[in-house]
């Protein structure tokens, strides 16, 4: 399979759409946090085996046994970083909703929701940049896009951490306002947010119909790593069933979302990186709510065994 086409393409997204696009992450942010509270993360000191296995699955085993992935693949470099690239970004918030789905503990994924958010600002600049310099392949890309890890820290800090610490201490002193506007806001922003990735698609079709067959099946295997790593990894932990649920749809579930705007934002909208973390946004729906179905049609003891 020659992958190596895809690396001269570059998707068209202009300044105003970019700019518009990390607003609206941003709202999206400070709207998932205004379901979030501090017990999220207080949660995990009274409760931490669950959540810690599952961020070292994310945030440790994932990133390094992708790298070891984009080694064994015959893909083009931009593809590989771009694989790198959503190992490197924390959960996304689907898995809440996926985890409850599938019968595992909703709580483990919450907890897990929030802390990786939070470690994302300092994970994902790091393990991209440790990682994709590793491959003298993707490293020549960083090398030409003159990647500074200490910016990507800080865009993700502006559409990460401000506006998720903004929607909780929205939450905490106007619970009653953020009950009445919670559900609306939501909406709306998943609606504006859907209006300017549909319009970037739109721009970009052609690009995206002619090169995302390139990627179906690297994205496929790549998600199933994801779920296997986290679900072998709460196995082998002596997990609770239903927090082994919860852990491998986190770690399977990923903020394509924020990769998306690190690849536009630092990479020109680079080919390879854009559709692999596109299709990915859109597989790990697909694969997640299978998973889901499938494990809602095992319901499980508190005290059973996976």
């Amino acid at each position: 399979m020659d992958t190596s086409v895809v690396d001269a393409v570059r998707l068209n997204f202009n300044q105003d759409g970019l700019l518009a696009l990390n607003a609206v992450i941003g709202l999206m942010m400070f709207g998932i946090a205004l379901d979030m509270k501090f017990s999220d993360f207080t949660r995990i000191i009274r409760s931490p085996k669950a959540p810690a296995i599952g961020l070292g699955a994310q945030f440790v085993l994932l990133p390094a046994f992708t790298f070891a992935l984009t080694l064994l693949l015959p893909i083009a470099p931009s593809i590989k970083l771009g694989m790198i690239l959503v190992a490197s970004c924390p959960g996304g918030n689907l898995s809440n909703m996926m985890t409850y789905l599938a019968g595992g503990n909703a709580a483990v994924s919450v907890s897990m929701t929030a802390v990786s958010t939070a470690a994302a600002v300092v994970m994902t600049p790091l393990n991209l940049a440790v990682w994709g310099s590793l491959n003298p392949a993707t490293d020549a890309i960083l090398k030409r896009v003159s990647l500074d890890p200490f910016e990507v820290f800080t865009t993700i800090v502006m559409i990460l951490g401000i506006p998720m610490a903004l929607g909780m201490t929205v939450s905490r002193f106007f619970p009653r306002l953020v009950d009445k506007v919670r559900k609306t806001f939501k909406v709306i922003a998943v609606l504006v947010f859907m209006g300017v990735v549909g319009g970037a698609l739109a721009a970009n079709w052609t690009h995206f119909m002619n090169y995302v067959g390139l990627v179906a099946i690297v994205v496929a295997i790549h998600n199933a790593l994801a779920l296997s790593l986290g679900y072998f990894s709460g196995r082998a932990a002596g997990l609770p069933p239903r927090d082994v649920r919860a852990v491998a749809i986190e770690v399977g579930i990923q903020n394509s979302a924020l990769g998306l705007i690190l690849i536009f934002d630092f990479f020109g909208g680079l080919g390879g990186m854009a559709v692999i973390t596109g299709w990915w946004g859109i597989w790990h729906i697909i694969a997640g709510l299978a998973l889901a179905f499938f494990w809602s049609r095992r319901p499980l003891a508190r005290e059973a065994t996976a």
